[in-house]
């Protein structure tokens, strides 16, 4: 399985919001420290938002800001909220599969429970566990660099 560059635009946006708390971040700032599209980022953060996971302030002091702790955003609801489709194999689209064997394959069941698995370790963390406190000033040289 690999996820879209969305999801991983999306992880990546909090992870800085994240390693920031105190101050809005602009979507240029974070669009020219990971080296992105800032239009590609743009849509990304409204995602984010419409899932409730940033506040976004327009306007020419604006910027994005986590809108809940990161204790309480959750690995798994990020990828649901991200990913457009997690359609593993054909057959998981019924309005499009033409696979002749569908009635007789196992396969379905069995890529649904790993999914699920997937899902449910991503739920088991937040993003809280992906920032330590000593890793900020890395995370800062990192970016600076």
């Amino acid at each position: 399985m690999q996820l879209t560059v969305h999801t991983d635009y999306a992880m990546r946006v909090l992870l800085y919001l994240a390693h920031f708390p105190d101050r809005l971040v602009s979507s240029r700032e974070i669009s020219d420290a990971y080296g992105i599209s800032k239009n590609h980022l743009v849509r990304v953060v409204q995602t984010l938002h419409e899932a409730g996971f940033v506040d976004v302030m327009l306007g020419r002091s604006g910027g994005v800001k986590l809108s809940k702790p990161p204790e309480s955003i959750r690995l798994g609801e990020v990828v649901r909220a991200s990913e457009a489709s997690f359609r593993l194999v054909e057959c998981h689209d019924i309005a499009n599969n033409t696979c002749p064997i569908v009635p007789v394959c196992e396969l379905k069941t069995i890529l649904d429970a790993a999914l699920a698995a997937f899902l449910n370790e991503l739920e088991q963390h937040t993003l809280a566990d992906l920032v330590k406190p000593r890793s900020r000033n890395r995370f800062v040289q990192l970016l600076s660099a």
